[in-house]
């Protein structure tokens, strides 16, 4: 009975994703000139999207290394193969396997059950994980945000930004210090990592900007692309689509920029995502070990 609640729980929640995905993109695309859209994205410089897909996952690979600081500091020790499989494979269960397990949930029992450790250390690291790229995010998204036209809109907000960005990182070692002190000797340099995930993804968008439009107004749209990651952190549309491109639409009405460009960045941004994605099925094998091979899903 309880297991069939369960998998009713898991059903629900990922229809509403679906819905909430689906009305998100209705809402956005009935609002633009879909020839218009189309014809940005079919026309993108394929080398430009290139060299977006290369820094897309070089900050996926950054980002499974700065996880695998966090195993290591709760006694777990994979190496880096084995440990960039399991996070790509995390980042397919996440895109195309939504409201079910869920890439995070995954790595978190595969983990708890081949190496026995407690559960909630294995989620403490995952947790902080997250925690430290979302951190991360919000000081760049803040520092794109002070030279841009934002900035000149709201001007009355500027103090407030600083002193936001300013205060994050002590605050977040401070949160280190007292809740998860597993992780204190880990700081600095996953600090450091966690910029460079988030500086390679902006890279990465920028590319996919030069692709379709001459950049104009870079500073706006890659901020507006920050805080649209913001938005997809909240798992209520599936991989983030719909989410991002409402983002993106409603600012860039406020700033009176064009819409199509920024949507069409949006739906190529999350297209190298979905790439980079199926990868992470190839870590999937028939071998069922601890330390080899990933094991079936649970």
């Amino acid at each position: 009975m309880a297991n069939h609640k369960q998998q009713l729980s898991k059903l629900l929640k990922t229809l509403a994703q679906l819905i909430i995905t689906v009305l998100a993109l209705y809402l956005v695309l009935t609002k633009i000139d879909l020839t218009k859209l189309f014809g940005i994205i079919r026309n993108a410089n394929p080398w430009y999207l290139l060299l977006s897909f290369l820094f897309f996952n070089i900050s996926k690979i950054v980002n499974a290394l700065r996880l695998n600081r966090f195993f290591r500091d709760i006694g777990i020790e994979l190496s880096t193969m084995y440990n960039m499989k399991l996070y790509y494979l995390g980042m397919f269960y996440n895109l195309f396997l939504p409201g079910g397990v869920g890439g995070d949930g995954y790595k978190i029992y595969i983990l708890q059950k081949n190496h026995g450790i407690r559960m909630i250390n294995v989620f403490n690291a995952v947790f902080w994980d997250r925690l430290c790229g979302i951190i991360a995010l919000a000081v760049l998204s803040l520092a794109l945000l002070l030279p841009s036209t934002f900035a000149q809109k709201l001007p009355q907000f500027i103090p407030h930004a600083w002193a936001i960005m300013v205060s994050l990182y002590p605050l977040s070692f401070l949160l280190n210090k007292l809740f998860y002190k597993q992780f204190l000797r880990s700081f600095a340099i996953t600090a450091w990592e966690s910029m460079l995930i988030q500086v390679t993804q902006v890279i990465s968008a920028f590319f996919i900007l030069k692709a379709i439009s001459p950049a104009y107004h870079a500073i706006d749209y890659l901020a507006i692309f920050l805080i649209s990651s913001i938005a997809t952190v909240l798992p209520i549309t599936v991989g983030g689509a719909g989410a991002r491109e409402v983002t993106f639409y409603f600012l860039l009405e406020y700033l009176s920029l064009d819409t199509s460009t920024g949507v069409a960045l949006s739906l190529i941004f999350f297209g190298i995502s979905a790439i980079s994605a199926l990868a992470g099925i190839l870590g999937r094998t028939r071998h069922e070990t601890s330390t080899g091979s990933l094991p079936q899903s649970p």
